[in-house]
């Protein structure tokens, strides 16, 4: 029986990959646990110890010392301990006697459930223990599978569940595929450790930059601040410890070999790299890259900031659906109002538009000037004319006598008249001559064709032949189209 339980407890632990100690702790709870129930114990708390060595099994009933006893079969007072065990305190187990290692059928079947049960906890004890160190870590798994959402992933001795509130919107997940993943929480359930993973979380930037860049491991650049959305842009300030180290450079490395591993990783979501400053307007003027500011006034109250760009600039400052300026905010934690050089002007507010093309738009001093000029102009007043100046001043037509007119409009008419008959005229003596030029084609002659006779056709290929004269030309050298088919038909026609 010692051999067969020593050989049983090595077994377990090859199967579950289990220490030794930990499932021989196992078999001693489940066994205690089964003498519980034994009468001989007489209701006394049972301690089992066994030998991992050669498998003995010692068994004894104990007594635990406390102050107030709520159980006299189990516990005792301080007083009575020391007529049983000299020296015996408050927190101390006395030992009552011993039973004997005879496990009966059903003490059996309780110890195996017990030693299933606390196999059991021993794993998901030891994987949360392994796990619970790599909390904000970052782990390379493959996913298991997608679920309503929810993301299963492999990580060989657990599993991790990604919610939907840790998935990147821009990424789309499927079985098999692997990826990093950056560990958010390890809880301890029922049902085992809890394992949390995300894909959005910022840290999960910072842990890659870390692995790629060694100067960010070292310590040599530091990542102050990092602003994301997750698969679409990140920012990320950083500053040198060190004098003589780009910071920038060296996030980026040679021919960007870095932050393109990065950006890999992230699934070709958009990086960029500034250099943090201590000076907020400095700070707040770089967070806007690529686009240059002008100017940075800050309104520390209210932790505010109005940044001037070039007019050109506006839309690469504010970003595509104000992404560039929100990830700027985030990364500097200032509110900013970007604003246009031409909307504002230095000391006075900003200048009406105006229409006239003469005024430049970009010389506001002249711009005023000409519309003070063009106001100070003085306009003439409308004065009242009297009635009768004016009617004096009408001019009279002179009278023109009607019989005259008369005259030369019905010449003008008579003249057009007289060339509209020319033109008729002519008309009818072109078509004349188009109608003798026509043929008659009841004449004979016009069906007389020179084709030559029968034997001897015409060669002039031009003229109408019928189909007798086609024959006749065929038979001869000229008619013949080539090969043995026109040689043939002239040999056939002389048989004949």
């Amino acid at each position: 029986m010692k051999s067969d339980l020593r050989i049983a407890v090595t077994q377990l632990a090859a199967e579950r990959n289990l220490p030794q100690p930990v499932v021989v702790k196992a078999v001693e709870a489940a066994l205690a646990a089964a003498y519980k129930r034994d009468p001989a114990a007489q209701g006394q708390d049972v301690i089992v110890e066994m030998d991992p060595a050669d498998g003995d099994v010692t068994v004894r009933t104990v007594r635990h010392v406390v102050e107030e006893v709520e159980d006299p079969l189990m516990e005792l007072t301080a007083e009575d301990a020391q007529e049983l065990q000299e020296g015996a305190v408050v927190g101390d187990i006395i030992e009552t006697g011993h039973l004997e290692y005879n496990p009966g059928r059903i003490a059996a079947q309780t110890a195996k459930q017990v030693v299933m049960q606390r196999l059991r906890e021993a794993e998901r004890d030891i994987v949360f223990e392994e796990f619970i160190d790599k909390e904000g870590e970052v782990l390379t798994a493959t996913i298991q599978r997608v679920e309503s959402r929810w993301v299963t992933i492999d990580l060989g001795k657990a599993e991790a569940v990604m919610p939907p509130a840790e998935q990147s919107p821009f990424e789309r997940y499927r079985p098999g595929q692997q990826l990093k993943f950056f560990v958010v929480q390890v809880g301890r359930t029922i049902r085992g450790p809890e394992i949390v993973v995300s894909r959005t979380h910022p840290d999960l930037l910072r842990r890659l930059f870390e692995v790629e860049v060694p100067e960010i491991f070292s310590g040599v650049i530091e990542i102050k601040a990092i602003a994301r959305e997750p698969g679409a842009r990140s920012k990320v300030a950083v500053t040198s410890n060190q004098e003589g180290v780009d910071a920038v450079g060296a996030c980026v490395g040679l021919r960007g070999i870095r932050i393109q591993n990065v950006v890999n990783e992230l699934l070709g979501e958009k990086i960029d790299v500034i250099e943090w400053d201590e000076d907020p307007v400095k700070f707040i003027s770089n967070s806007l890259s690529p686009a240059v500011a002008d100017r940075v006034d800050l309104n520390e109250e209210d932790e505010s900031a109005t940044v001037l760009v070039p007019d050109r600039q506006l839309s690469l400052a504010i970003g595509r659906e104000g992404q560039n300026a929100r990830l700027a905010a985030k990364l500097t934690n200032w509110r900013i109002d970007i604003q246009g050089t031409s909307q504002v002007v230095e000391g006075e507010p900003a200048v009406a538009e105006t229409t006239d093309a003469a005024i430049p738009a970009a010389e506001p001093e002249v711009a005023v000037a000409a519309a003070e000029v063009f106001v100070a102009a003085p306009v003439p007043e409308a004065t009242e004319v009297p009635a009768d100046e004016i009617e004096s001043e009408v001019v009279e037509e002179p009278e023109v006598d009607d019989g005259a007119a008369k005259a030369a409009a019905d010449a003008e008419l008579a003249a057009l008249e007289e060339e509209l008959a020319v033109l008729e005229r002519e008309e009818v003596e072109r078509k004349a001559a188009q109608e003798s030029e026509v043929l008659d084609v009841s004449s004979d002659d016009l069906w007389q064709v020179d084709g030559g006779s029968k034997s001897a056709p015409s060669k002039d290929v031009g003229g109408i032949r019928f189909a007798e004269d086609i024959a006749g030309f065929r038979e001869t050298d000229a008619g013949r189209r080539g090969g043995k088919r026109g040689g043939s038909s002239a040999r056939n026609r002389k048989r004949r």
